[in-house]
């Protein structure tokens, strides 16, 4: 396990950092129409943490979800519903804490993970990106499992380090890195959050997560998402290639 926890990293972790607590912790997430799964997610955030970590969600819903999110404490920013990539670019840019967590709203991501990213960030590294894969992920449709496969292989290829999960919603993230970078796609956000760190040389480490089954329906289209998804790793891998040229 610690060797294959090492695999990813862009650099050694040397540099004496603080030591985080949730205190410095923010978890934040894109909403749309999460109401069978916002209360869990949230209360889970509270329990796994004690209540100290903040908790944004950026929404678009027009079911219950941002009211429910803000009776629990959440701070809810409301916008048109524009997309993944717009509302995750939105979230883990509005906290002002020093680490900032990304989850998906839909029960899928274990929150108990928590604290072992929290370790890894204090360990020194710049990301911690939660890999659902190395379990098997058997709570995940085979064609979405295969295609997040593919993913991976995919952007190994072309980024020349081996990564295990490309498309993860769960990471733990310094905000530094998140504000140094300019961020440019949607549907492919989650690709761009851990390539061009990677390709950048900040330190990124895969942890290993469970994966559960997601509450409600989701609203991705598998065949154009993945286009979009597979189109966002090649562009971002370029880009990062050509900036390094240059």
């Amino acid at each position: 396990m610690a060797d294959y926890r090492g695999k990813l990293d862009g650099r050694a972790a040397e540099a004496t950092v603080p030591e985080y607590t949730f205190d410095d912790v923010a978890v934040v997430m894109g909403t749309y129409n999460e109401e069978a799964a916002v209360r869990t997610v949230i209360e889970d955030v509270d329990r796994v943490t004690d209540g100290r970590a903040e908790v944004v969600c950026v929404d678009s819903s027009s079911d219950r979800t941002p009211e429910i999110a803000r009776e629990l404490g959440a701070h809810v920013i409301r916008q048109p519903a524009q997309g993944y990539g717009v509302a995750v670019r939105e979230a883990v840019l509005t906290p002002d804490r020093p680490v900032v967590v990304t989850t998906d709203c839909d029960d899928t991501y274990p929150m108990e993970a928590l604290p072992r990213f929290l370790d890894r960030i204090n360990e020194g590294y710049d990301v911690v990106s939660g890999d659902r894969l190395y379990y098997g992920a058997d709570a995940m449709p085979t064609f979405n499992r295969l295609g997040n496969a593919a993913f991976a292989l995919l952007a190994s290829g072309l980024c020349g380090d081996r990564v295990h999960d490309t498309t993860t919603g769960m990471r733990a993230y310094r905000r530094d890195l998140l504000q140094d970078i300019e961020w440019t796609e949607n549907t492919g956000l989650s690709a761009e959050l851990l390539l061009r760190p990677l390709l950048r040389g900040y330190s990124v480490v895969e942890e290993p997560i469970d994966y559960r089954e997601r509450a409600g329906e989701t609203t991705l289209d598998p065949l154009r998402g993945g286009a979009a998804i597979a189109g966002s790793i090649v562009k971002v891998c370029i880009e990062e290639r050509l900036r390094r040229q240059g």
